[in-house]
């Protein structure tokens, strides 16, 4: 099955809009607390050095390390441009790392169902330097995010109405 967005002035489930596509009722998220060392790294420095990420499961996804901002430099963060929707977490932000394009992301206002990573930052290990416990984090194949399915290719609008920027 699939939905003709741009035809339907909205998709709803109960009283909700579901916007981006119709959740999956197989499709998980958890989000744990940890004590676990993680340092990132890039360029020349250490960008972010934590004991107390959440780290978030993701049904099909690996394991991704969310650090508070006090533990991140955030000098080292450059804001790029464009945003992307995930209609289990929100709207994300990106972040530019000594040359690295988007090797940072953030849900500043993460959905409720999620709300524990709201303003905290995650990084990609193939385009930082992610370390657990000294460890060197590396997606294995098929861990990456790709779009799929006509429903991906919505404007930022048409998935997510009202304001953003």
């Amino acid at each position: 099955m699939a939905f003709a967005w741009r035809a339907m002035d909205a998709f709803c489930e109960e009283d909700e809009r579901i916007v981006g596509h119709a959740a999956d009722s197989h499709h998980r998220i958890d989000i744990r607390r940890t004590s676990r060392h993680l340092v990132v790294r890039g360029g020349d420095g250490i960008i972010a050095d934590t004991t107390r990420p959440l780290v978030l499961y993701e049904s099909g996804f690996a394991p991704r390390s969310y650090v508070p901002r006090a533990d991140v430099d955030e000098s080292a963060l450059t804001a790029a441009e464009g945003q992307t929707f995930c209609p289990y977490k929100g709207l994300a932000s990106y972040y530019d790392i000594a040359g690295a394009r988007r090797a940072a992301w953030s849900y500043e206002d993460a959905w409720t169902e999620v709300r524990r990573i709201s303003g905290l930052v995650s990084f990609e290990p193939d385009k930082a330097e992610v370390q657990l416990d000294g460890t060197r984090l590396r997606l294995e194949p098929g861990q990456g995010v790709v779009p799929h399915g006509v429903d991906r290719d919505l404007t930022l609008d048409e998935a997510f109405p009202g304001p953003h920027s």
